[in-house]
């Protein structure tokens, strides 16, 4: 977005934060400025949170090459002429790690040609940025490139909150969100609550930004921050940089929420001079009174915010979180015991520096401060050692400046700027799948199976120093803040706390960035999709609902515990298939784990009494009859990455309704977005009461209104019936969606 733009929506922004707060007749927080600002139709909005739909206008659009396929897809059904505000596409997350930057990327363009080829194609025609392969990861080139204080950005991945380190408010959302933004609508959200997080205090030694955030995992655990913005003040949060903080912001997504975001400081004003955005530090040095908090808010935030958390990073001690689960947290000086106590495998087989979340000059100076005291020292890694810049600026930069020999002469290999084993692209040659290992990374998700496609694997996550100096002792109980490490003439070596530039003292390198601009007309341009194809298909509308009430519907499966998006629509080899619904859709809960058998990703077919399926099969086997399916699911069903094939593959495969104890908020639009009626059950307890042979009806259909509770039937074998009730969380509008059979119909109709 131009200065001049920018300077025209905060001239726009003072005008309607003035208005709020008149109407509200009471200060404002950043997050509501933000909000308040980007409203669709301010004089008829209801504001309460928890509770309205906020209607809103983004600013940008940002979409990964695996969401990316199905949005645009999904935008192309619209029939626009052009992308209706910026948008970018990023090729971030089918390039699978291996062997080395140079041969992945190589390898990725080759395996994924006709998948970038669209992409390009269609961003060329719709008006669409385009950033090749090898870039950079999409949340670290939208911080250097895209992101500026006050705006509102979504994105398709879980991780877009990234943006909140340059205090925008950025969101991860559904490719249809994405889809239906960029053909000129409002986009719909829940109205935030919002959780203060006050910083006193200065981080130091070991402790880095990355432990406030792995700290908070464990203090609110992964449904914290379920529909609430998190907000961060007070004189700690001054003194992180502006990296730091799109850390902590990045990872907000493992809480929950909605968004993060940071109030604009000199920290962001130097990120933003430094990445060839002067003017826009100027501008928002004019208007900084916007973008940060009232200063009533600052003095009393117990009475603005709907919860506060104090966190004193000058006593904030080093952390590490998992397995399984970003919110297992514990400081770095209990995880010896308690790997003694769980039977954690304390060899540590890999360990992985970069993500989304922590790879920038910054991350990658401390981790190199690290390395050279080991190698001073005459070690070498004893752990697999990986590590991936954030971007072409950042690798070009470690090479310039020697971080890059350093990693390599320690034993690391320097991978390609992409997402590669953070999201399950690692082709490991270490291990057998099955085997029990354990790995510790600066990522951000760890959920069984989601590194490496290996269950077995035990993923821990940290900040890249302690990840460092981990891969030097090889093993999960080393605590550097008070351990030592033998070197080979016997001597021991203490490591000196990290330390880092926030910045390069010599300014970034210039490498090839990537970016290919859209056609100035895009009329004479096709978007390529071959005929053949098993990796892109154009969509086919889903049918619209014909009136009735929902009848005796089969039960797919009843999820028990934990079930991610991960788990409904698993990635890693099925990433290649992220363009073709009908393919990807055989991937369908292969990670659930079904009451009703004894594996997970396994059904039964209750009609022909077979077992042993995948719960893909035994839908198509429905389908095939005519037969709708009923899914149950669990506490907080579909957290994690924001990726909609979740949503689409159960609508493709005749999955009609969703019944929970509750939902986490993308993945409950993402269903809404497709047609998928999901409901939660009014009595947590009647979840116990659904077995495998029962049918399921859904009454009343013909009076869906917002707020009216919906009633359900279960037929039960023996021909008895219970009936009991469900609420949903939809609009009017969403309303409309289901009745249209998704939002697009509805969009076209």
């Amino acid at each position: 977005m131009s200065t001049e733009l920018i300077a025209k929506q905060y001239q726009k922004m003072q005008e309607k934060v003035d208005q709020a707060r008149t109407h509200l007749g009471h200060p404002l927080t950043l997050a509501e400025k933000i909000l308040f600002s980007h409203l669709d139709d301010p004089d008829n909005q209801v504001l309460e949170r928890g509770k309205a739909q906020l209607a809103l206008r983004p600013d940008r659009v940002a979409m990964q090459d695996a969401t990316a396929q199905m949005a645009m897809l999904q935008f192309i059904q619209a029939r626009k002429k052009k992308a209706a505000i910026p948008s970018t596409i990023h090729c971030d997350h089918l390039v699978r790690a291996h062997t080395g930057a140079k041969e992945d990327i190589e390898r990725a363009i080759n395996e994924n040609k006709e998948v970038y080829e669209f992409l390009r194609s269609a961003a060329e025609k719709y008006g669409i940025g385009f950033w090749r392969p090898g870039a950079g990861i999409i949340h670290q080139v939208v911080l250097e490139n895209y992101a500026y204080p006050g705006a509102l950005i979504i994105g398709t991945d879980s991780h877009t909150p990234n943006g909140g380190g340059l205090g925008a408010l950025a969101i991860g959302v559904g490719g249809a969100d994405a889809g239906e933004v960029m053909a000129g609508l409002p986009w719909e959200v829940l109205h935030p609550k919002l959780l203060g997080v006050k910083l006193t205090g200065s981080l130091s030694g070991w402790t880095s930004a990355k432990d406030v955030i792995l700290y908070l995992c464990g203090l609110l655990t992964t449904k914290g921050g379920t529909n609430k913005i998190v907000e961060y003040f007070g004189p700690g949060a001054e003194t992180i940089s502006a990296t730091g903080k799109g850390t902590i912001t990045n990872m907000g997504a493992e809480l929950g929420a909605t968004t993060s975001v940071f109030p604009y400081d000199q920290k962001m004003a130097a990120y933003l001079k430094i990445t060839n955005r002067s003017d826009v530090a100027e501008l928002a040095d004019v208007h900084r009174a916007l973008l940060t908090a009232d200063p009533e808010v600052l003095a009393d935030p117990k009475s603005y915010y709907d919860e506060v958390v104090e966190i004193d990073l000058s006593t904030l001690e080093p952390h590490v979180v998992g397995p399984h689960s970003p919110d297992l947290a514990r400081p770095i000086s209990k995880l010896r015991a308690e790997a003694e106590e769980k039977g954690y495998p304390r060899e540590i087989k890999a360990a992985l520096v970069g993500s989304c979340t922590n790879s920038s000059y910054e991350d990658l100076t401390r981790s190199a401060h690290i390395a050279r005291q080991g190698l001073k020292a005459g070690l070498k890694a004893k752990a697999q050692f990986l590590i991936t810049p954030g971007s072409e600026r950042i690798y070009y930069t470690i090479k310039r400046d020697g971080l890059m020999q350093t990693f390599e002469e320690m034993g690391g290999t320097v991978m390609a700027n992409a997402c590669g084993p953070c999201i399950g692209q690692w082709k490991r040659d270490d291990i057998q799948k099955g085997e029990k290992n354990s790995i510790i990374s600066s990522y951000n998700r760890n959920f069984a199976g989601r590194n490496d496609a290996n269950p077995e694997t035990l993923s821990f996550l940290s900040s890249p120093e302690l990840v460092t100096v981990m891969a030097f002792a090889g093993d999960l109980g080393f605590n550097p803040m008070t351990d030592t490490l033998a070197t080979a003439d016997g001597t021991k070596i203490k490591f000196e706390p990290p330390q880092g530039d926030e910045l390069p003292v010599s300014g970034f390198a210039e490498g090839e960035e990537g970016f290919v601009a859209p056609a100035e007309n895009g009329d004479n341009v096709e978007v390529i999709v071959g005929p053949e194809s098993e990796r892109l298909q154009l969509l086919e509308p889903f049918p619209v609902w014909d009136g009735n009430d929902f009848d005796k519907l089969l039960v797919l499966l009843k999820v028990k515990g934990k079930c991610t998006t991960d788990h409904i629509s698993p990635a890693g080899p099925w990433l290649r298939y992220r363009g073709h619904l009908d393919r990807i859709s055989d991937n369908m809960f292969l990670g659930a784990n079904n009451l009703f058998t004894e594996e997970a990703g396994k059904a039964n077919d209750v009609l022909d009494k077979a077992s042993n399926l995948t719960p893909a099969q035994v839908a198509r086997r429905y389908k095939l009859k005519g037969l709708g399916s009923v899914v149950i699911g669990d506490e907080n069903y579909g957290e994690g990455s924001s990726r909609e094939h979740a949503a689409m593959s159960p609508r493709f495969l005749g999955i009609q309704v969703v019944i929970t104890k509750s939902f986490a908020r993308i993945h409950e639009t993402n269903l809404k977005k497709q047609g998928v009626l999901p409901l939660t059950f009014a009595d947590p307890k009647d979840w116990e009461s659904i077995d495998q042979d029962d049918r399921v009806s859904v009454v009343g259909l013909a009076d869906l209104a917002p707020g009216k509770p919906v009633e359900v039937v279960v037929h039960k074998a023996d021909g008895s019936e219970l009936r009991f009730q469900t609420n949903h969380s939809m609009t009017e509008q969403q309303v409309g969606w289901f009745k249209a059979g998704s939002a697009l119909n509805a969009l076209n109709a």
